[in-house]
Parts: C-alpha cells; structure tokens; sequence
C-alpha cells in the first residue's frame, strides 16, 4: 500500500476523527500537503447549545426549594447536560474543522471539570473551542476564570485568612507546569493570590476585593502583593509550562512514549511563539517524524474516538441520542463526566475484558444485528447518574439508529473496505474476517468494525 496512503488515512485520524464518508476518495487521490491546509483551514466559530429551555431559576441548594422542585431542576439539568455531550459529539462528527474539535476534546480532557450545571458547562465547553487552536495563555486565563472551573475546584470558597488551595494546587500540577516544578510553599502562596476570585449566579467572573489577601506574597521566586492574574503570568514564564502543555499534546497525537528529544524542540519553539498552540500543532502534522511507522496505529482510540469515527464513515440517523450516553458509561467516558479532576486516562486503560467485548459488539448493535446484552459487574461505576444496578440494566435501550448503506456502497465499491477502515490494514486478517461475511459491503464494514485492530488509530 502506498506511504501516501496510509499517511492521509494517519493524519484524518490524530488531527480529527477519521475520513469522513464523502473522503473516502480523496485519501487516494490528495496529497498530505492538500489535506493538512484543509485540516487548518478555519470556519466562522459556532458555538454548542442545549435545546431544553431553563425552568425558574432557583437553586439547587435554595433552602426554599421544595423537594418537587429539586426533583424538577436535577431533571432538567440532566437532559440539558445530555443534549450538550450529544451535540458536543455531533460537532466532532459533523464539523469540517476537525482539528478545532480534536484538539477541544484533548482540552475538555486537560482541564477536567464535572459540574451538574448545564449552563456552566455550556460557557465552559465553548471557551475551550473557541480558544482550543489560539494562544495557550488566553485559553488557561479564560478556563481559570470560568465558574464552571472556579465551581469544581472550590475556589468561590477561597476567602482571606481561610484560603482554599485545591484551585492553585491543580492549575499548577494538572494545567500548566506539572509535579516537581513548585514547592508546598508555592502552592499556599498562589492560594492567597487567588483569594476573592469567584463568580455571580449569572457565571461572571468576579473579583471580590473585600475577600482577597492583599498582602505580600512570594511565589516561584518572585514577591510581590500578587493576585491571580499574576501567579497565572509566573507561571507562563517558566519553561516547564510549555515543556508539559507540549508532553502531553505529544503523547495524546503522536505517541504515548515520550520521544524527549523532539518534545524539547517542540517546547522550546512553543515557547518562543508565545504558546502558539495553532503553531505547534502544525509543526507535530507537517514534520516528517510524524509519519514514522512507530507513530502509527499504535494507539487505541478513545470511546469518544471510536463513536465518533463509526459515525463519520456510516452516515446515521439516531432517532434516540440520549441512548448514546449508555455506551459511554458502560466504556468509561461520559462527556462532560470526567473521573477526577485529572481527566481520562489514555491508552491501554480503556481496555479490558468487558470493555472490549462491549466494543467489538457495538457495530453489530448499532446496524440492528446484535440486541444489548451486558450485565453489570461488581467493580462497575455506578457514579454518572446511574445508582444501582437494575436502573443501569433498565436504560439499555438502543438509540434507534438508521443507517443510509446505500452512500457506504456507493463509496467503497470497488475498493478493499478494509484500506479505508482500518488504519494500518497490513495487520488484518482479512480471510477471518470474510468467513463472517456475505461478500456484501455491509456486512463487510460491521465486521471490519468489529475487529481488533479498527480499536487502533
């Protein structure tokens, strides 16, 4: 199979979520040149809603709230939370600027937030698309800003002389420059720095001065009567802020072996450019090591990746979205629901012996072949609004979807389905895969899906 080839099918997939239907020829006939300007080719910014209108605005925690109302508002907030990860996946499928919702699900990940407010997570996600190619110091200032933020790591709490420290502990071991780059010192002194800093019912930012420390404060060196916006710009100084921002863009698009000596180049270059993330990118797509075989399908895709690269290559109609959910549950992620403050792992994580099977089985479920067929296990995580274990198996229910398999035909006749599903298609066994098939190409695709090798990426 020819370099070119496999390279475009590599880059469709780490820059975005796989060739899309209407792309099936353009992997044979563009070159890597065409298809990177096309990947950095920016569209009019459009943000992410829901649809189901707020109810009254009363708080969850309105000590006047009934408990009809409480009832009520948790409802409500479900189902708009809903519709955000649902329309949130939608753009990675549909959008034809895949990096900027590549690149947004790698930063929805990096600055992990799990808050039940749908309207904070609707600001929150659309900071992180609007600014996800921009500059790294805008996107850190607006996300540490943001209530949805300032809500899960405590801050509206951080108060003179009680200060909190979970926010300025996690902007600096999570967000920016990681462990070993600040002492416990430094991490109380960015607490007072932040003191006051919180937001209105309405989600504005809000410094309130009667509750800052305005005292001296000494941080990573430097004293000064520091506030939040300070410790944010010392912490952009140093070095080890672009060296881990660049490790962990490494590891998520190219290869999660750190390779020390090409992410010390690319750092020091992010650095200069003044945290160009739209630069950086670019230079990881457009570099010949990029496309050395050690960098390709060799890394197992995320559930996100994997629905979201089903649905570019079958074009569907799902007549229940909300039914999407249950299979990011059952896979371990739940958009907008990240397990802890540290995000999602990556790699070998998302597989094991249920999971796997779970994933095999999901073309076969989706095209109306399969029905659903899990039982919980003991260890499962009955967190994400699903609390017991007959309320789990009684939302399985599918999300009705239609496929149009006469655009698949149209596209992959003629053509070795598996050159376009599966990136490195040179591992497959393709004759274990025709003894289950029909010879036709639907029956083809589903179980071309259904291998382990389409997992990789």
């Amino acid at each position: 199979m020819a370099a070119s080839f496999i390279n475009n099918k590599h880059l469709l997939w780490r820059a975005g979520f796989g060739p899309e239907i209407g792309q099936v020829n353009d992997l044979k006939t563009k070159n890597i040149k065409t298809i990177l300007k096309e990947i950095f080719n920016e569209e009019t910014f459009s943000p992410i809603v829901y649809e189901t209108p707020d109810i009254e605005p009363i708080e969850y925690t309105d000590p006047k709230a009934t408990a009809e109302q409480k009832r009520e508002i948790q409802k409500i907030n479900q189902k708009q939370n809903n519709e955000l990860n649902f329309n949130f996946l939608k753009k990675m499928t549909d959008s034809k600027e895949q990096l900027r919702e590549k690149i947004a699900f790698f930063w929805h990940g990096h600055f992990a937030t799990r808050i039940n407010n749908p309207k904070f997570n609707q600001q929150l996600l659309n900071i992180i698309r609007e600014k996800s190619l921009g500059n790294f110091k805008d996107l850190l200032f607006e996300v540490s800003q943001s209530p949805s933020m300032l809500s899960f790591l405590n801050n509206q709490q951080n108060k003179k002389d009680h200060p909190n420290e979970n926010f300025a502990r996690e902007v600096m071991e999570l967000f920016t420059m990681g462990r070993g780059n600040y002492t416990e010192k430094d991490i109380r002194e960015a607490a007072r720095a932040f003191t006051g800093w919180g937001f209105d019912k309405e989600g504005n930012f809000n410094e309130r001065k009667k509750l800052h420390d305005t005292g001296t404060k000494t941080f990573l060196g430097k004293t000064g009567n520091f506030n939040g916006d300070d410790i944010l710009n010392i912490i952009l100084e140093q070095k080890s802020t672009a060296e881990f921002i660049t490790t962990k863009i490494y590891t998520f698009f190219v290869n999660e072996k750190p390779d020390s000596s090409r992410i010390k180049d690319l750092s020091q270059d992010f650095y200069q450019s003044g945290y160009n993330i739209k630069k950086l990118m670019h230079d990881i797509f457009s570099s010949s090591w990029f496309y050395d075989k050690k960098n390709i399908g060799n890394r197992i895709k995320s559930p996100t990746e994997l629905f979201a690269g089903m649905m570019r290559m079958l074009p569907m109609n799902i007549q229940n979205p909300e039914n999407i959910t249950v299979y990011q549950r059952l896979l371990g992620q739940m958009l907008l629901y990240p397990p802890n403050v540290a995000g999602w792992p990556n790699g070998k994580s998302w597989i094991d012996s249920s999971t796997l099977m779970l994933r095999l089985q999901i073309p076969q479920i989706w095209s109306g072949l399969r029905p659903m067929e899990y039982t919980a296990r003991e260890d499962d995580d009955m967190d994400m609004g699903m609390k017991s274990r007959n309320a789990l198996n009684k939302s399985f229910k599918n999300p009705n979807i239609i496929i149009d398999w006469s655009k698949v035909d149209q596209a992959l006749a003629q053509k070795k389905a598996e050159d376009y599903l599966i990136v490195n298609s040179e591992s497959l066994d393709i004759n274990t895969v025709n003894q289950f098939s029909d010879k036709s190409i639907k029956m083809n695709v589903i179980n071309l899906m259904s291998t382990p090798e389409y997992q990789l990426m």
